[in-house]
């Protein structure tokens, strides 16, 4: 059993952040320490919310405590998202170098949450400039999304080949593995969205269908990094790893779409995160 330190947003109502990675990572057989950064009534995308952003201070003392019982000695991973506070950083990058002191061959994957196409950037100042400037290049493994990974390389993406220069771009500041988790591209086939995991070994990109989803529910790239995470650890396969978070996380949509409900339908389509019964194969594309 794989144990992971996931250090996130907690919301009441609804699937984001924690919410979102917790429970998939629960059902895939992991053990999730979960230390939370906010405490929200629910995700920000409502407009409304209610709540707290937890200081670096308070979050530094949770991890104490959970140092304090020796768990940084079991965790085979971090995982990091959302950050409601620039000074966190500190704290997060102090907490990962721990985590790899006391457990050899520990993975960091950062999921460098900043801003989305048509939003633009919804995070402090500052937050930005920390995960590409520090986040990032301590990372083994990060998910952007397409306009994340835009900022973070400074490369405008609108066809395959500038995904993979981006993808390789990324991956000259530090890390070993990037999961472009939404790609649109004008060279697709029209009706699908896609992933796209770049690594040394090679590239591949996945394609789902695109569900009428209005508005898109938050949190999907929380979920899809997690169910990443755990097949990554589970199998050692990281292609095989993208093919079942793409075929995972469609079946949450299908669930979503079917409810006619905004929030991620995690529940309800438990049984899917495990063993989806459509199945996506990625294509190698280099």
């Amino acid at each position: 059993m794989k144990t992971i330190l996931t250090i996130q947003s907690h919301v009441a109502f609804g699937h984001v952040g924690n919410r979102a990675a917790v429970f998939p990572l629960e059902r895939l057989g992991c053990e999730a320490i979960a230390v939370n950064t906010v405490q929200f009534s629910n995700h920000t995308g409502y407009g409304q919310w209610t709540g707290t952003v937890f200081t670096p201070d308070h979050v530094a003392e949770v991890l104490r405590g959970v140092e304090g019982r020796g768990a940084f000695s079991h965790c085979d991973a971090v995982l990091t998202g959302y950050m409601g506070d620039p000074g966190l950083g500190d704290v997060v990058l102090s907490t990962v170098s721990k985590v790899r002191q006391a457990r050899h061959g520990a993975l960091y994957a950062c999921d460098p949450v900043m801003g989305d196409v048509g939003r633009g950037f919804f995070v402090r100042p500052g937050i930005p400039d920390f995960f590409r400037d520090r986040a990032v290049p301590a990372a083994d493994i990060i998910t952007p999304n397409q306009f994340e990974l835009e900022y973070l390389t400074g490369r405008p993406i609108a066809d395959l080949a500038t995904a993979l220069e981006a993808a390789a771009a990324a991956r000259a500041l530090g890390p070993k593995v990037v999961l472009v988790t939404s790609l649109v591209r004008d060279d697709a086939p029209s009706g699908v969205i896609e992933m796209l995991l770049d690594t040394a070994e090679g590239s591949w990109v996945v394609a789902t269908p695109r569900l009428p989803l209005e508005p898109p529910p938050n949190g999907a790239g929380d979920c899809v990094s997690a169910l990443f995470l755990a097949k990554l650890l589970e199998t050692g396969d990281a292609a095989a790893a993208l093919g079942h978070t793409a075929s995972a996380i469609y079946a949450v949509f299908d669930a979503t779409r079917a409810a006619g409900v905004r929030e991620l339908q995690l529940i309800a389509a438990q049984d899917e995160l495990v063993a989806p019964k459509r199945r996506f194969t990625p294509a190698k594309v280099r």
